[in-house]
């Protein structure tokens, strides 16, 4: 009998420490989130474009991780070419940053919803160099694991891009956004491109990215990475061209 309260009392207290040390964790999150609240809204003064956009930010969007990232790679290498799966804010930033301050950029957005498209653009205007390409989603399967993917990626693979925004689709449970590594095929040596990762605090975006690793490795393709975390983590990559993406 008391061998058995005293098991309880333990494992009542290991749980106990558990909740305590999950709420530790979130409260540090959530003071670096708005750390890097703060960050983003210095970096962006003396832009009002920028400053008055309004912007839904966190939860299911980008967090300010995300949008301060986003804004030093759009701001300090002025990308000619950019591919973003998955429309949404940060479709709406890309698209107010290029008109005001980059208009030889041209921003392709894949999107598997023709409905959400269509709300989207009833409220929000994108700038003139941007287009929204629909691509239902199918599934496929990844080491046996059924993962989410665009049908029709393959009809812009043949594109280069210098930044790749990769917030799309909805994650899958392992090798999230797989799309990221079929892109990341696509890559040479001699290439130069930006890769962003959105929700790199998940597994499957970490079991994908491990492939794009593996794959620049193979390819002996130099590359240059960073994890940026706030309530959500980002990762960047650079290549050679890019590697200040670690300085930000």
């Amino acid at each position: 009998m008391i061998l058995s309260q005293l098991k309880a009392l333990i494992n009542f207290n290991q749980a106990q420490n558990n909740r305590i040390l999950e709420q530790n964790r979130e409260i540090i999150l959530q003071n670096k989130e708005i750390i890097w609240a703060q960050i983003f809204h210095d970096s962006i003064k003396g832009k009002p474009v920028l400053e008055n956009l309004p912007l839904f930010v966190g939860r299911w969007a980008g967090n300010y991780t995300l949008f301060y990232v986003l804004y030093r790679i759009l701001n300090d290498f002025r990308p000619e070419r950019i591919l973003e799966l998955g429309l949404g804010e940060s479709s709406k930033f890309i698209s107010v940053f290029n008109q005001a301050y980059s208009k030889k950029s041209n921003h392709l957005i894949i999107e598997q919803d023709e409905v959400w498209k269509n709300n989207f653009i009833k409220d929000f205007e994108l700038s003139d160099n941007a287009e929204i390409f629909i691509s239902p989603l199918k599934m496929e399967y990844v080491k046996d694991n059924e993962v989410k993917v665009y049908s029709s990626l393959n009809k812009v693979l043949s594109q280069k891009f210098d930044f790749y925004l990769i917030d799309g689709p909805n994650g899958s449970s392992k090798y999230s956004r797989y799309d990221a590594f079929k892109i990341a095929k696509q890559f040479n040596p001699e290439d130069n491109f930006i890769l962003l990762i959105d929700d790199f605090e998940r597994e499957g975006e970490k079991d994908t990215v491990n492939l794009i690793r593996s794959e620049f490795q193979k390819k002996k393709i130099e590359f240059y990475t960073a994890v940026y975390t706030g309530l959500k983590s980002v990762l960047v990559i650079g290549s050679k061209k890019y590697k200040n993406v670690q300085n930000f």
